[in-house]
């Protein structure tokens, strides 16, 4: 199937990029140094002020490796986000001004099979950076303080279900602008939505509907902070949930959440993706 010849071929060419080396040299890095730090922690298990210095309990040493694991996977998730916008918004644009899809084109594939495979395949590569990157910390995470998140295969879908959105949107971008500026925009437009995200929480804690209402726009009008907030329940362990939904100010924490995203939510999400996706295609079209 032509569709995913070219998911096949975006992936060979996405693999000759050095950005993916240097990501994943980045990434052993960054697990070495957090093993060294889940390591750290449980050798010097103290909690307390001197004089009243006490082993920490075990609920404490799971509520710190949950907030570990929610930065880590907060890093993570830029990354892929930072990788699908550059990554995706030269794959049409740069073909377009390189003479390839002038190439390409006249021969039977048609247009929406271009755009379909090059989706998939960088899907294919963001799910599995993803998958890796997650559970090498996940791996250390058992091992160093013998906590695994609630749910971590579910935690990680939604992180690539957020990386997902922020390519579809780079490559229907990727059909009309130029490539650096797709990529600058749709990373930038990622950093707004979520801090519009923050803004509606803080809204909601002040019972400030305006601005409650500015951050609940912003996770519909591009649904990653949204799918973000559904990985950090993921990864919360319930003792931390039930504590903090008791807590009005602690929906103000970016890295708090109390409500997984509602089923309406996730449908608007994939409604979003496919709509996006057409519009890629009709975009290239014309």
């Amino acid at each position: 199937m032509p569709v995913l010849t070219i998911a096949r071929l975006t992936l060979r060419e996405a693999s000759r990029r050095r950005l993916l080396l240097a990501v994943a040299i980045l990434t052993l890095v960054v697990a070495m140094l957090s093993a060294w730090g889940f390591h750290r922690l449980l050798t010097s298990n103290s909690c307390g002020n001197y004089p009243n210095v006490h082993p920490c309990s075990a609920a404490t040493l799971k509520v710190i490796a949950s907030a570990l694991l929610i930065l880590l996977a907060f890093m993570f998730s830029f990354v892929l986000a930072l990788g699908a916008a550059f990554l995706a918004a030269p794959s049409i644009a740069g073909d377009i001004e390189s003479g390839i899809a002038l190439s390409m084109l006249p021969r039977p594939i048609r247009r929406s099979d271009v755009v379909l495979g090059k989706w998939l395949g960088f899907s294919a590569l963001l799910a599995l950076y993803a998958g890796i990157a997650c559970g090498i910390e996940f791996v250390i995470s058992d091992i160093a303080l013998n906590y695994v998140p609630p749910h971590p295969v579910i935690a990680v879908l939604f992180i690539v279900a957020e990386a997902v959105v922020v390519l579809t949107l780079t490559l229907l971008g990727s059909t009309r602008i130029p490539a650096i500026t797709c990529g600058i925009v749709v990373f930038v437009l990622f950093g707004m939505t979520w801090i519009g995200g923050i803004v509606g929480n803080v809204g909601a804690t002040l019972h400030n509907s305006t601005v409650q209402n500015i951050g609940t726009v912003s996770t519909l009008l591009f649904p990653t902070d949204g799918l973000w907030r559904g990985a950090i329940y993921n990864l919360e362990p319930l003792a931390t949930i039930v504590v903090g939904s008791e807590v009005p100010e602690a929906r103000a924490n970016p890295f708090f959440v109390s409500d997984p995203p509602t089923t309406p939510y996730l449908l608007w999400s994939a409604a979003w993706v496919m709509l996006l996706l057409g519009a890629a295609t009709w975009s290239f079209y014309r």
